[in-house]
């Protein structure tokens, strides 16, 4: 059975509303939430950029059932692995469990605000990879001293652990990245429909693996009126259209606003589902179904009817989004 998920998109909403939304939609029947983890917002118009992880821990007490996920977190320039695996485990602890790790070789437009560079694609990937494994050692609880290609880690031990460390998601765009970082994740993690990506990353698990996740994402943008949520979904979500081999490397608001300045609002509608037709954005999911995710997160694009999205929208959605 699919599970549906929420997005707290911490670039469009501030911090206390976000935990405001994770009650509700816990409420309203979400099987899980996933979080942005950004510095800074792709636009201007969306103005906001909270830090996810206290906002995260608020969510894990305001909340009894739901799972938690970052959408996802880069371990390597703004954070050091090393403090990802204890803020991990110490999300964990307060979630009870409910929470994944995800992972994900980042963004320009976040990681290059501590002044350390933006490194190339091949180098970030090594970069995770190597991220990657010194959580995993740390999340065994033992004393771990690592000496890296990128990172240095001295006498360090996460004393509050949960049991069983955290389960990891790893972001992934390809064969590549699919064959390099399936064995070392445990769920799969992408914003592209693809089947190939998920019959190639459990093809490249190995046999005492368990089963993997598939958690994928997708905006929408519901409104009582169909053209002013086209106009909301442009405002607020042009940057989309770039895809991710754009964005990662975009450093402002200001680029992402000259790169996204001949995106039409027929672009975004062709792209995003938007209106008030709750078949129409049920709909829109289809792609990912077919593709075999099991997880699907949806955002709803901005604030602006984030509320009543959720008291009057999201219920009847649900229904028949499990109706598919």
């Amino acid at each position: 059975m699919t599970r549906w998920g929420y997005t707290l998109m911490t670039e469009q909403s501030g911090p206390k509303e976000l935990v405001k939304y994770a009650v509700d939609a816990e409420n309203v029947g979400f099987d899980f939430e996933v979080s942005s983890d950004h510095y800074s917002p792709w636009l201007v118009s969306q103005g906001h950029a909270s830090y996810a992880w206290t906002m995260l821990g608020a969510v894990a007490q305001a909340t009894n059932r739901v799972e938690l996920a970052t959408y996802v977190t880069c371990p390597t320039v703004r954070y050091h692995p090393a403090v990802v695996a204890q803020k991990a485990a110490t999300l964990q602890l307060l979630a009870d469990g409910r929470f994944i790790l995800g992972l994900g070789a980042g963004e320009n437009l976040n990681e290059h605000v501590v002044g350390e560079g933006w490194p190339m694609v091949d180098a970030r990937q090594d970069m995770l990879e190597e991220a990657v494994q010194i959580i995993r050692e740390l999340h065994k609880g033992e004393l771990v001293t690592w000496e890296g290609e990128y990172f240095r880690v001295d006498s360090a031990r996460i004393w509050d652990l949960p049991d069983g460390g955290v389960p990891i998601g790893l972001a992934v765009s390809g064969e590549k990245s699919i064959a390099r970082f399936a064995p070392l994740g445990d769920h799969l993690i992408s914003t592209e429909p693809e089947a190939d990506l998920v019959t190639g990353w459990n093809a490249a698990r190995s046999s005492d693996q368990p089963a993997s996740r598939s958690i994928g994402q997708v905006p929408i943008c519901w409104g009582p009126d169909k053209a002013e949520a086209i106009t909301l979904a442009h405002d607020q979500f042009r940057w989309f259209a770039g895809g991710w081999s754009v964005n990662a490397d975009l450093p402002t608001t200001a680029g992402f606003a000259g790169a996204s300045q001949f995106v039409r609002e027929e672009d975004v509608a062709g792209s995003i589902a938007c209106g008030p037709d709750l078949d129409e954005l049920a709909e829109s999911v289809k792609p990912f179904l077919e593709a075999g995710y099991t997880d699907i997160a949806l955002v709803q694009v901005g604030d602006q009817r984030q509320q009543e999205f959720l008291d009057t929208v999201a219920e009847p959605l649900l229904e028949k989004l499990r109706a598919l």
